[in-house]
């Protein structure tokens, strides 16, 4: 197939795209906030550190209960209705933490907070299937680099504010900006297309039900591969961030000295979410340069308790973290592309994949400190084992550039 015969796309996917990856790295802005002013939040609230931990996943425990139905709805009544919905919930939710002054008060809103970035998360790949088709990949790069972007301008700019209320009623503007923006702005698909037919029946038929989509999608096993792989690169991933400073700190670096090679190191997942899925893409096959990314991804973390202090550590994170975010932007586009899926069920798939993947985070980081304890050694190589595993999967997986047309 020539490549004048692909779909040709509509300019108007860069405001969709736009829209999208602000709202979430403002999710992800909002949700480190509690992180970054864990000095003043902690005695605030009268919470000890497990307590802390546990408001800062409440946004993430969220999307393991609401993914699968907010997908499933999304293919039905379509994305933008379901994160409409879920805007005005976290609202609530973001502007609460205002007013919030116990712990029980702070989990009830954060947990309202998490429930638009569970319905966005899991409907990203029916979006951009729709808006960037053969670009999806690209597209879902620039959404997962999003993330990575709110981290880390919640520690640059939280220490900037008077006061934690200022700092919450400014995140919180900010995401009702974005929601007036994705109300007014967003469409369900560029002029003139349509999606696969939801509602294409006969007149008497009864309609298909949301949980139809749901177990079209669970008997695909690819899709489930998908959600096992992504589940261990970011299990793998954030047990190895949210030990950094501690492991630092054992091997004798100051705290601010530890805590500015682990945001350098962030560049470094920065960059291979935005750039590797066109590097990848150029390719004539994905799988072996995907395969060999994630070795060396995972061979880095595992060594990175034996590498030098100062610069060439600071070089293997950055280049760790390059080598092991290129992989992940793709994995979480592949299911578009497998014929039992399509662009009528991605939402679906998506919720899937983003349930399995938060299962797995949740849990694979606890059994990591089990094993391992305060052994750092053993925890790095762990967590490089589990990362390295992914290539695995990929393996058995289809080739991501199988499907693409060719010239």
């Amino acid at each position: 197939m020539d490549e004048k015969q692909l779909p040709k796309l509509s300019s108007y996917r860069w405001v969709i795209l736009a829209i999208i990856s602000l709202m979430d790295a403002t999710s992800s802005y909002i949700q480190y906030q509690i992180s970054a002013l864990a000095t003043q939040v902690m005695p605030a609230l009268h919470i000890a550190p497990a307590q802390f931990q546990s408001l800062l996943m409440a946004p993430m425990f969220v999307a393991v209960f609401l993914s699968i139905p907010a997908g499933s709805l999304g293919d039905k009544y379509g994305a933008k209705k379901i994160v409409t919905f879920g805007c005005f919930v976290s609202l609530i939710g973001a502007y609460g933490r205002i007013i919030a002054t116990n712990f029980a008060t702070m989990m009830i809103m954060l947990l309202l907070f998490g429930v638009y970035m569970a319905l966005l998360s899991a409907n990203a790949l029916k979006i951009f299937g729709i808006w960037f088709k053969q670009d999806t990949k690209l597209a879902m790069g620039v959404f997962f680099a999003s993330a990575s972007i709110g981290i880390m301008l919640t520690q640059l700019t939280s220490h900037m504010f008077p006061s934690v209320k200022a700092a919450y009623i400014f995140s919180s503007t900010l995401l009702l900006i974005l929601t007036v923006c994705w109300i007014l702005f967003v469409k369900e698909k560029p002029e003139g297309e349509e999606i696969p037919p939801v509602q294409a029946q006969a007149p008497q038929a009864k309609p298909e039900s949301a949980m139809k989509y749901f177990k079209v999608v669970a008997r695909s096993k690819k899709t489930w591969l998908v959600g096992l792989a992504g589940g261990l690169g970011v299990a793998a991933s954030e047990s190895f961030s949210g030990i950094l400073p501690q492991a630092f700190a054992a091997r004798g670096m100051t705290p601010a000295a530890g805590s500015m090679i682990a945001a350098i190191a962030t560049i470094g997942s920065l960059c291979g979410s935005l750039f590797g899925p066109g590097l990848i893409n150029k390719a004539k096959k994905a799988k072996p340069v995907m395969i060999v990314f994630t070795l060396i991804g995972g061979f880095l973390m595992a060594m990175t308790w034996f590498i030098p202090l100062g610069l060439p550590l600071t070089i293997a994170l950055i280049l760790g973290g390059l080598f092991g975010a290129m992989t992940g932007p793709i994995m979480n586009s592949m299911p578009i592309q497998f014929p039992e899926v399509g662009p009528k069920y991605a939402g679906s798939a998506g919720g899937l994949v983003s349930t399995v993947s938060l299962l797995l985070s949740s849990c694979l980081p606890t059994v990591i400190g089990l094993i391992a304890g305060r052994n750092y050694e053993l925890t790095f190589m762990i967590q490089g084992t589990f990362f390295a595993i992914t290539a695995i999967i990929i393996g058995i997986l289809p080739d991501a550039n199988g499907s693409r047309p060719r010239k």
